[in-house]
């Protein structure tokens, strides 16, 4: 079976990489194979992540991003990407020349909390502002439009008595995240795994 090749985009930590890897290592991912994990930030943790599980990884940064990017992807053939806790805006342009090949994990139940702005802790301190008794996590095919792209998988995490953002942004992650986004790699991989 020939698998789809597939990039991760990261900014921080990788915990969200490390499920992927961690399903991958598990046989969870028996259509897609990571083999490339790209950075917009020196220094960030998920490239020591990708580094441990043998996967090839770069550091980008600057104004030609997106150009320095396409030219990494397609001499790696990478056929999907995967936005795991990646802080960047993807251009128009970027996002068209990938139709419903790049995936990205949102920490809320889209529509709620979500566009430019909503990321990392400030979903879930919005989340408790306005009382919310559940939350959860959402991936969606990425467009133009930030975590306006058409909704994969969802799943719903309670929100519990006494939270905090940090207690909350946890829980969804060990419920939904970790779970979610590698569910829905592999789906998306055995969709595109299908039309070669």
């Amino acid at each position: 079976m020939v698998k789809t090749k597939i990039a991760v985009l990261v900014s921080g930590g990788g915990t969200n990489l490390q499920a992927l890897l961690d399903a991958q290592a598990a046989g969870k991912l028996p259509h897609g194979e990571i083999v490339l994990v790209v950075s917009n930030k020196a220094g960030a943790y998920a490239l020591t992540r990708a580094e441990q599980a043998g996967v090839a990884t770069a550091v980008l940064t600057g104004p030609d991003f997106e150009a320095r990017l396409n030219q990494l992807l397609a001499s790696a053939g990478i056929e999907m990407i995967v936005l795991a806790g990646f802080l960047k805006i993807l251009s128009a342009a970027f996002t068209a020349a990938w139709p419903e090949r790049i995936l990205n994990i949102h920490p809320s139940l889209i529509p709620s909390f979500c566009g430019e702005g909503y990321y990392g802790l400030k979903v879930h301190e919005e989340a408790l502002r306005r009382g919310v008794k559940v939350t959860g996590a959402t991936v969606h095919f990425v467009n133009e439009i930030p975590d306006g792209g058409r909704i994969v998988a969802q799943k719903a995490v309670e929100v519990l008595p006494g939270d905090t953002p940090e207690s909350l942004q946890r829980r969804v992650m060990e419920q939904a995240e970790w779970i979610l986004l590698p569910q829905a790699a592999e789906m998306v991989a055995e969709q595109l795994s299908l039309v070669k």
